[in-house]
């Protein structure tokens, strides 16, 4: 899986000072700290920026660009922000992002055909995003893929996002995403890539209880096939629960729960109390946590304590 770094977001109350301060070193500091954690691309999330997005956009990329080489994926909306960020970038960007919707199509694809970026393109329509993993990707191969071969788009930049929901409110959507990037991996040859925003999982959610919900939800969609993931790259324990899958490292009793989870989800079967030793508190935890992500059990900020 490659992280591409969430950390500059503009919903981040710092980050957003930071925009106002233009405090580009704020910003190198931030990029720096997330390669050197993992990160292999990083977002560039600069919020609508109706007005001013074609300056900041640009000033942000030149920024980071001068401390870090790695990709960058422009965050925007505001399609004058992702071009004037496209015409000063090193490397090969990343657009995050265009939707189905006939406006988006019609001008978003095209310039990632120009610039030969990379594309993030969303499940979801006028009607909005659908629940069930069939509606999602039946999005992706009527409307996201043929547009993506019409311009000649590269399957290997087409980085189709089922999109991640939170357990806060919309449970059922956790399960049907992780089979729509199912599905979605074996919808051609070569298939597209496969792209979560992870963290959107644990949105509303205590901040504490967040990273666990993250982990346990990446090794899932790993074994259902997603490529790329915006994630926290500073979460070490995350790393490690993707390590231990990525390198099957059974050493541990978490490390044999990990594969099991992930070898019983790429075989479309469910972890079972008997996979699990509920008098370890961090098994309990982390197959508590499944039962959420599997929908079989209703969210609430107590589960773990039931």
């Amino acid at each position: 899986m490659q992280i591409i770094g969430e950390n500059i977001h503009i919903i981040s109350p710092r980050v957003k000072e930071a925009f106002e301060q233009q405090d580009i070193k704020f910003f190198q500091e931030l990029a720096i700290k997330q390669v050197e954690a993992g990160a292999n691309a990083l977002d560039l999330n600069i919020g609508p920026q109706k007005k001013a997005g074609h300056e900041i956009m640009p000033w942000l990329v030149k920024g980071v660009q001068a401390v870090v080489d790695v990709p960058l994926a422009l965050d925007t909306t505001n399609l004058a922000a992702v071009e004037a960020g496209l015409k000063v970038a090193k490397n090969q960007c990343i657009i995050n992002s265009t939707s189905a919707e006939e406006e988006r199509l019609e001008v978003v694809p095209p310039l990632a055909k120009q610039y030969q970026a990379k594309l993030i393109a969303l499940t979801m329509g006028k009607a909005g995003i659908p629940v069930s993993a069939e509606e999602r990707v039946n999005i992706a191969l009527e409307k996201l893929i043929p547009r993506a071969i019409e311009l000649d788009i590269p399957m290997e930049d087409l980085l189709i996002d089922p999109l991640v929901l939170t357990v806060s409110g919309c449970q059922e959507y956790c399960p049907e995403c992780v089979e729509a990037v199912r599905i979605l991996k074996m919808a051609g040859d070569p298939p597209p890539m496969l792209h979560v925003g992870l963290s959107n999982v644990s949105n509303r959610v205590p901040n504490e209880m967040r990273p666990l919900l993250n982990r346990t939800y990446a090794v899932m969609l790993l074994a259902a096939g997603v490529d790329y993931a915006i994630a926290n790259p500073l979460d070490e324990e995350l790393k490690a629960f993707i390590r231990i899958v990525e390198e099957r490292n059974d050493s541990t009793c978490l490390g044999k729960l990990l594969l099991t989870l992930y070898d019983k989800t790429a075989a479309m079967e469910k972890l079972t109390a008997a996979d699990v030793d509920l008098a370890d508190p961090e098994q309990a935890a982390v197959f508590k946590t499944v039962q959420i992500l599997y929908n079989d059990i209703i969210y609430t900020d107590s589960y773990l304590r039931v």
